[in-house]
Parts: C-alpha cells; structure tokens; sequence
C-alpha cells in the first residue's frame, strides 16, 4: 500500500472517529453515562489517525506538513483533539464539574473538530490536498516553530471562546448582577417620583400605610393604575431567574464553566504572543521587514488585542460572567476570521486561497 493510499485511509479514519466521539459525548452529556466513556476512547483514535496523517505527509514532502490549508486545518484539528484530550484528563474538571459536565467539553470540541476536519476533506479542492514543495521563503525552520504555535493559540482560544458561548447560551434567562426583585422601599420611591408636586406622602416603605395619607388631588385610581405598571414592570424583571436562587449544582457548573473558560483563554494567549512575535522575527529574515500590515499579520493584530482585552478585564476589573463572555464571543469570530478567512480570500503573504483562483 503506497503513501497516499494510506494518507486517505487515515484522513477517512479520522473524519468517522471524530464523528463517533462527538455521537458518544452528546450522548453522555444527555444521559448522564458514566461508566464507559466512548467518546474519549473515540477522540484518541482520531487523534492517532490525525498525527498519522501528517507523519506520512511530512515523509512524504520532507518537510514539516504546513505548506497549505488542507495541512493546516488538519493540524488544527488535530490540536483541538490533543487539547481536550489534555483538559478532559486534568484534575480541574473532575473535581469541581458535578455529573455530565466533565464529558460538557467534548461535546463542544469534537462538533469543530470534526467540522474543520469536513471542510478540509470535502470542501478544497482536490489538488490542494496534495503536498507540495515549500516556496524558498518557507524553507527555514521558523516554519515549524511559529505556524505550530499560531495553530496551538487558534485552537486554545477557540476551546475557551466555544466555553464561553455555552456559558452565554446556559445564562441567557439568568441575572447575573442579582437586581431582580425590588424592596417595598425601592417600589415606594419610584411610585412617589410620578407623584404630582402638590402631593405629600409620608416616606414608609409600607405603601398600605401611605395611600390613606394622599390628597385629593390624586386619586387612588392613579395610584391603582401607577402600582400597577410597577408590579408589571417588576414581574418582567422577575422573568430572569436570580443566580443566587439557583440550585448550588447549577450555580457551581456555571462557575467552573466561566472559570475553565478563563483558564483556557490564558493559555492561548500566550501562545498567540510568541506565535506573532517569532513571525515578526522569521518576516524580518523573509522579507526584510518586521511588520509590512499583511492582511494576516493586521487580522492576528486584532485577535491578540480582543483577548488582551479580555484578561485586562478579568485581571484589573475583576469582571466575570456575561461581560468577559461577550468578549470572548466576540473574539471566536476573529479567530477565525484571522485564521480561516483571510485564507480564503487569496490576499496577501499568507495566503492559501482558492476563491480567487
């Protein structure tokens, strides 16, 4: 069996794996199955077909297996299974997530893995997925070194954008800021604020005690009619479920899944760092330049400010919850703009492109 024939063996191999294992945790997540965890076993199965894939392309051409987008979306793909691998065996989430939620990020990372593995299958073109000789500004080995850990960043920073867009999704009826219900005393305030000037009413919270004390120049069907539309506007603002209310397993999933989210976003920023940096080093022995605002290098630029954004918040405001999670939302479309669309769209230095081909 020649090279080839063994990369589609394997590249196939990978695509049914990732596709049991996302089955295998949606499955776990729904009913709670604990004892046999297919869906690891199936992750790791891809993950080896995966890293067989790309020995045999790196045999294949000689050199690291980087030189196009179909090798680079499968090394992405590849990432992501090694990252969850790595979380999914951590202490963190065995500890501290209660039930079906250890097997919670392998539902969320084998769907993108899978999906980046479908695209780069069935979606480039055929003869993009054959390996080719590196252009001579790629023969250094800054290829190896700033490519694999862009790839790693990418594939942290989606992980904990993907956890974070859980998180949203899980809190999208709950108030965070716990403001739900208002006091006797906060209703009485704004109930004397529509109050005509020439109305006097003895400041008590107990508002039974106040209506017998109005003037005649305001009836107690206004105040009927003005107690009213409060009690309406406050039975709307009780339709949002106060987190302090919620049962403490609910609560504490909730908070290891923004945790988790802040955990691993820190991780890839780092990485996203040193990627950028040993860019700009490799561009400058390239091309004679540090930075030229390369669409790829203005993109990353804009990835590395949303997510420095993001921890500024966590680390000096103490933000956490709804706010940073928007942010990282926000930053889970950048990435992948910076990483997938600037490709497609055949501009620049970095490109891979095919649509304007």
């Amino acid at each position: 069996m020649d090279i080839l024939k063994l990369e589609n063996f394997f590249a196939n191999s990978s695509f049914l794996f990732l596709f049991v294992s996302m089955i295998c945790y949606w499955i776990q997540v729904a009913f709670v199955q604990k004892k046999y965890n297919f869906g690891q076993f199936s992750m790791i199965c891809a993950n080896f077909s995966l890293l067989t894939l790309l020995l045999l392309r790196w045999k294949e051409s000689g050199h690291f297996p980087l030189s196009n987008l179909y090798e680079s979306l499968m090394f992405l793909s590849w990432s992501l299974s090694t990252f969850h691998l790595v979380l999914e065996n951590e202490e963190i989430p065995k500890k501290n997530f209660q039930k079906n939620s250890q097997f919670f990020l392998g539902a969320l990372t084998s769907p993108m893995a899978l999906f980046i593995n479908a695209f780069a299958t069935f979606r480039l073109p055929e003869e993009m997925q054959h390996s080719s000789a590196l252009v001579p500004a790629l023969q250094s080995n800054w290829l190896m070194m700033h490519v694999t850990v862009m790839i790693l960043s990418y594939s942290a920073l989606i992980c904990g954008s993907l956890l974070s867009i859980a998180f949203l999704i899980f809190t999208r009826n709950i108030n965070m800021d716990n403001n739900v219900e208002k006091t006797n005393s906060e209703l009485f305030e704004s109930v004397s604020k529509v109050l005509p000037t020439n109305t006097f009413v003895l400041p008590s919270p107990n508002l039974s005690d106040a209506t017998p004390l109005i003037e005649n120049s305001f009836s107690s069907s206004m105040l009927a009619e003005t107690l009213s539309k409060s009690d309406v506007h406050r039975n709307q603002t009780t339709s949002f479920e106060n987190f302090d209310s919620l049962p403490p397993t609910k609560k504490k999933f909730l908070e290891n899944l923004d945790n988790l989210s802040y955990r691993i976003l820190g991780i890839g920023f780092p990485f996203l760092t040193i990627g950028i940096l040993s860019g700009a080093v490799w561009a400058n022995e390239a091309w004679g330049s540090y930075w030229s605002w390369d669409p790829k290098e203005t993109w990353a630029l804009a990835t590395w400010l949303v997510f420095a954004i993001y921890l500024h918040t966590r680390f000096t405001k103490g933000w956490s919850g709804k706010k940073p999670a928007f942010l990282a939302s926000f930053g889970f479309v950048i990435v992948w703009v910076c990483f997938l669309g600037v490709n497609l769209l055949g501009e620049g230095l970095h490109s891979y492109g095919f649509f304007s081909k």
